[in-house]
């Protein structure tokens, strides 16, 4: 019901209102009602003559909610009825009592999304009514969440639509019955960037604001005004495209991603509740008697992102309190298996509804929930509270999976599986490091995450977007944020390298040159940036900010990564080397020789510092500093991965580190030193370290903490090891791409996909079946163990080629089906 965007290959580039229509045949039904179109609005769309309107009484950067309604009249239902609509902070269009569809998806002030419907499909000859929920959380905002002050848009495509422009002929009311809350500290109090909940109290709510006629609501319906009340020139507020010159805080881009998921899914069933016909509900309905007091508590059976919409009649002055949780938590506050419910409780977000005695009423929040588990108490006064039933629709990026993965081990799709599923949960308008603490698009988490979606879906709308977000935050310094779109800065220099990596990862997946060009300069900033904190030994000093590399705990409890004397690290030099060896192959392809010469001597520069000032030469493995006391699987595999140690030592290298701890070198007395091992996060690049030294048939030994999560009850990968605080983590769900291409072994040949490489790890595994999409179709293999033989089967779609790699050899691969017997030594 918005912009669909580009393809998943980036083929097509935006265009005007005469493609916007010739597309609306490719359009996706969304919640069975609105008609999305084509994303990309192009100077020749309409002329932005629109204001940005809101009401002319009310606080308008408080947290508030507010309807907006224009009523008008067709003489025929239009083919085509195309709108753009934003707002600030978000809103809720509705055509004639139906939901269309929400918005805007999240950037900041100088990249304001819009989105556009096509509104045809729901509108009537006669009388129609244009309305919106339009709300601004204030100070209970999540962090992702920027703006200015509470405002609304509409601006019709042409001017067949621009009857619904908003300006004065709209009507606005402020509602004060539905708002956000501040969050309450009810047992979890952890770290929570996502949000608050909601508060409905149903005696102060506009039932009725999308049906009654405005001229009879009793007065709290007023004209719209400016939203931008000072007036300072008199075209102040008109809507306007980024790029031009206008007087308003938000510059307006289209929404280049497909319009988010809502579609009906099971909202669970009840494992706890005492009242009577507890276990019919959400089926059928349950009465709680009056002056009671219960609870009912809800599995899905696993975690999902979306709205609940609770339904309920009668009741006057009841409280009815929905708490959202991944898991339940025992007296201790500790989750356990997943599964098991006993006497544990949902802890967590929750929304609370007083109830007004009317019937048929509804809640749904305007912003989606996370949960598994949801608790609904009840406590009723002098009515009794009937709850009619209990609907869900799932919310997330709308994703198409296309590959698959089976084998011999049957733990091993659901390992997969899982890892999709946390990857899906954790990717909205934005990617998210997790959908229920903080909805933030950190570049550490999202690199694995764009890297699941090339892979699993072939769609790179969502990375596109990550990498032009981070772009964006770019600091005059030269680096990037952490994590953008957010309205709190925070800087971890290491991930402005990691952001280049995903800038390369793009460039090997996408056959789109001009998007990566782009992207150099801003790489440029953040390269010279480290440069200026590498000395002449070649190692980065301690740079300003946080220098995050992992969630470790040393066994001294020092810091992680550690710094020597000098303030040096070899850990983080270890990082910056990758965003160079990443820079110097995009640079030296795309026509920068001079950035690639200043950047491969810097490099040499770093590569020697690590061998003469961290090598150890006794133990053989690079320690975290110079001083050589402190040794993780982190420096060593990045050591590796960039081909820092020498190729013939890589492969003992890896095994050194498989280790928990490693002695002194012969004839030293020095005790023995911990070898630090990676987090859940960190293992994606001990995978690629394995693979680079050709130990990917080790590879499948390394998820036993996954195979342990299948006995824990886990739907979604968790953020790291014991009483995790989120249960759905995407850092933590890159074994769905590793099984793929270390085990199933497909990845680019060359940049941009435009050949593919095989290079199948089977471990002990005696079958393996995948399929991995590619812009030409998909890549189909399947791997059978025969004796001293593997079956291979091996279809590529038309137009590709490839190659097979198997011990030491290679064997070219064409179009279709290729049959090989592949000898096992």
């Amino acid at each position: 019901m918005k912009p669909a965007g580009q393809s998943g290959w980036g083929w097509m580039a935006g265009a005007g209102a005469g493609i916007l229509r010739l597309v609306l045949a490719l359009a996706v039904v969304y919640g069975g009602v609105g008609v999305p179109v084509a994303s990309g609005q192009a100077a020749s769309g309409p002329e932005w003559t629109a204001q940005w309107i809101s009401h002319p009484t009310a606080p308008l950067r408080e947290a508030i909610t507010l309807h907006f309604r224009r009523d008008f009249s067709l003489t025929a239902v239009p083919s085509h009825f195309v709108v753009h609509v934003s707002a600030d902070n978000r809103f809720v269009l509705f055509v004639n009592g139906e939901r269309v569809g929400g918005g805007p998806a999240r950037g900041d002030l100088a990249h304001w999304r819009y989105e556009t419907f096509d509104l045809a499909p729901m509108l009537r000859a006669g009388s129609n009514t244009l309305g919106a929920t339009v709300w601004n959380a204030g100070i209970y905002a999540p962090v992702a969440q920027f703006t200015d002050r509470t405002a609304f848009l509409v601006q019709g495509d042409t001017r067949a639509e621009s009857v619904v422009n908003s300006g004065e002929d709209w009507w606005v009311e402020v509602e004060p019955g539905q708002m956000p809350t501040p969050r309450e500290k009810n047992g979890n109090w952890a770290y929570m960037a996502s949000g608050t909940g909601e508060m409905l109290r149903a005696a102060e709510y506009d039932w009725t604001w999308m049906t009654e006629p405005v001229e009879q609501a009793g007065g709290h319906w007023v004209h719209a005004g400016p939203a931008l009340r000072e007036n300072i020139y008199p075209h102040a507020g008109t809507a306007a495209l980024r790029g031009t010159t206008a007087d308003v805080p938000w510059e307006l881009v289209p929404d280049a991603l497909p319009a988010m998921a809502y579609t009906p899914e099971g909202a669970g069933h009840v494992v706890r509740g005492d009242v009577a016909g507890a276990q019919s509900f959400p089926e059928h309905g349950v009465t709680i008697a009056a002056h009671e007091k219960t609870h009912l508590l809800l599995d899905r059976g696993e975690l999902t992102t979306g709205y609940p919409r609770l339904e309920f009649s009668g009741g006057k002055g009841a409280h009815i309190v929905m708490t959202y949780a991944e898991a339940l938590y025992d007296a201790q506050m500790h989750k356990g298996n997943r599964n098991e419910v006993g006497t544990r409780q949902a802890v967590g977000l929750s929304d609370s509804i007083l109830a007004d005695g009317g019937e048929q009423r509804s809640f749904e929040p305007m912003w989606w929930r996370t949960w598994r588990y949801l608790d609904i108490s009840v406590e009723t006064v002098d009515e009794p509270l009937t709850l009619d039933g209990l609907k869900a629709y799932f919310s997330a990026y709308p994703f198409d999976k296309r590959a698959s993965f089976e084998s011999s081990d049957p733990d091993l799709e659901k390992i997969w599986s899982i890892g999709w599923h946390t990857a899906q949960l954790d990717a909205h308008e934005t990617y998210m490091d997790t959908p229920y603490y903080e909805q933030l698009q950190y570049a550490g988490d999202t690199r694995i995450q764009a890297l699941i979606s090339y892979a699993v879906t072939g769609d790179d709308r969502l990375a596109r977007q990550a990498i032009e977000a981070l772009d964006d935050s770019r600091i005059p310094a030269g680096i990037t944020a952490s994590r953008y779109p957010s309205a709190l800065p925070q800087y971890i220099p290491p991930f402005s390298l990691l952001w280049i990596g995903m800038i390369h990862d793009y460039y090997e997946y996408r056959p789109d040159r001009a998007f990566v060009r782009s992207k150099l300069p801003g790489e440029r900033t953040v390269l010279d940036w480290f440069a200026g904190y590498q000395q002449a030994d070649g190692l980065l000093a301690k740079t300003p900010w946080w220098s995050f590399i992992d969630w470790v705990e040393t066994e001294t409890k020092e810091p992680f990564p550690s710094y020597d004397a000098k303030g040096e690290s070899c850990l983080t030099t270890m990082e910056y080397i990758g965003a160079l060896e990443d820079a110097i192959d995009l640079e030296g392809t795309l026509g920068r020789a001079d950035e690639a010469a200043l950047d491969r001597d810097r490099l040499t520069r770093a590569k020697h510092g690590e061998m003469a000032q961290c090598w150890d030469a006794g133990r053989k493995l690079f320690a975290d500093t110079s001083a050589k006391t402190m040794f993780s699987q982190h420096t060593n595999a990045l050591g590796v991965l960039y081909d820092v140690a020498p190729k013939s030592e890589q492969a003992a290298l890896m095994h050194r580190i498989d280790g928990g701890e490693i002695g002194a070198p012969a004839g030293e007395s020095a005790p023995t030193v911990q070898i630090i091992g990676a987090s859940y996060y960190f293992r994606f690049y001990l995978a690629r370290a394995l693979e680079h030294a050709g130990l990917a048939d080790e590879y499948l030994k390394t998820l036993g903490n996954w195979h342990g999560f299948l006995t824990m009850g886990f739907t979604t990968w968790p953020e790291e090891p014991g009483n995790t605080r989120s249960d759905s983590h995407a850092w933590s769900a890159h074994p769905t791409y590793d099984l793929l291409t270390l085990v199933a072994g497909v990845e680019p040949g060359k940049a941009g996909f435009g050949t593919v490489r095989i290079a199948p790890h089977l471990g002990d595994l005696t079958h393996v079946e995948a399929s991995y999409p590619h812009a030409l179709g998909l890549i189909h293999v399947v791997y059978d163990k025969k004796g001293e033989t593997v079956a291979a089967r091996i279809t590529l779609p038309p137009g590709l080629t490839g190659t097979l790699a198997w011990n030491g050899r290679t064997t070219a691969l064409h179009s279709g089906e290729n049959t090989l017997a592949l000898p096992l030594q």
